[in-house]
């Protein structure tokens, strides 16, 4: 049975919270926003910046009213238990918590895990949770859409506190999926590749304008990020168990499927590459920390968004209705859950 704890700001109220989720995405529209709205295939879907991570909600959750719903309750579903935040005693009894961002999250994937924070769009169905059931473990999921590692220290949100806090000597197990906001350097990367995709469709406008730039900017500045975290994680928790999880493929090798994904033909192995040398950063961070690195890579090769409902665990720009898009669907994250499952077994 899980056990969840969630880290909700109680006393603010409740339409105060939803309002203050649409200043946020107004003030952070542009190319250093790791929280943005996606629509109709329009030049203002910022596509791909949601690539890995950043995106949270879309115009279709406020359309059909979930931008005005209270914290946690656009299709809630009932948690166990809860316990209030600030028990002294929450880090040191919880045996798994889940850290992260919105791949972590399971953002885009309903119902939210009731009474979690609106903005981190945290589901029910995340792999965490998916796990915590299998295995019947008490689990505190504190991940959240748009963190990066420095969400690990301070607080990401009013009422939202350091994702580190929920870690104490009785932590058994932490997962996490993290370093593809870091920065704004992949996600920002990865959605300016989108924009100039529709001026040369069948050339390759991302490569031609960025080259190696990203290469050496996420080996510079991510890889640190993700080491000083996970450092962080082990000093908490020292008697957890840390894995760290890849994220899974976007796109398929080298054919893509313009317009469904915004992505120039001539890009989409440009983009493979972007997401490789990020995977590979956060495995040499978690090995570098002694954590259990979980690559999706292998396993998640012919699930892309290019795929045919059924088949894709990535939910592609157009033709979804997933309320976010460039993210793990329900299936996505039951995969996730297979494999850090089967990690925890080894």
């Amino acid at each position: 049975m899980i056990t969840t704890r969630h880290r909700s700001p109680s006393s603010r109220p409740l339409h105060m919270a939803a309002a203050r989720t649409r200043r946020v995405l107004a003030s952070r529209e542009g190319p250093a926003s790791r929280l943005r709205m996606t629509a109709a295939p329009t030049r203002h879907i910022r596509v791909i910046a949601a690539l890995l991570i950043a995106v949270a909600f879309t115009a279709t959750a406020c359309a059909d009213g979930t931008g005005d719903r209270a914290e946690g309750t656009s299709n809630p579903v009932d948690s166990t238990s809860t316990r209030a935040e600030g028990t002294s005693d929450r880090a040191d009894s919880t045996v798994y918590v889940n850290l992260g961002d919105s791949y972590s999250a399971g953002t885009g994937v309903r119902p939210l895990v009731e009474d979690s924070p609106f903005q981190c769009q945290r589901s029910s169905l995340n792999f965490a949770h998916v796990l915590a059931q299998r295995r019947g473990l008490a689990l505190d999921d504190v991940s959240c859409a748009g963190a990066t590692t420095s969400d690990f220290f301070a607080a990401q949100y009013f009422g939202v506190g350091p994702q580190l806090d929920a870690l104490g000597d009785g932590t058994r197990f932490v997962t996490l999926m993290i370093g593809g906001n870091d920065g704004d350097i992949f996600s920002g990367t990865i959605r300016d590749c989108g924009d100039v995709a529709a001026e040369n469709p069948s050339g390759s406008p991302c490569r031609a304008r960025y080259g190696d730039t990203f290469v050496e900017r996420v080996r510079e500045r991510t890889y640190p990020d993700v080491v000083r975290a996970l450092r962080a994680v082990g000093e908490r928790a020292p008697h957890a168990r840390v894995l760290v999880v890849g994220y899974p493929w976007i796109l398929p090798p080298t054919t893509g499927c313009y317009p469904t994904m915004r992505v120039a033909a001539g890009d989409v192995a440009y983009i493979r590459d972007l997401q490789s040398t990020l995977n590979d950063t956060v495995a040499r961070a978690t090995a570098a920390t002694g954590g259990t690195f979980v690559d999706m890579s292998a396993v998640s090769e012919g699930h892309d968004a290019c795929q045919p409902e059924g088949t894709r665990w990535i939910e592609p720009q157009v033709g979804s209705s997933a309320p976010v898009t460039v993210h793990p669907n329900a299936a996505g994250q039951r995969a996730i859950a297979d494999e850090v499952g089967a990690a925890l077994a080894r």
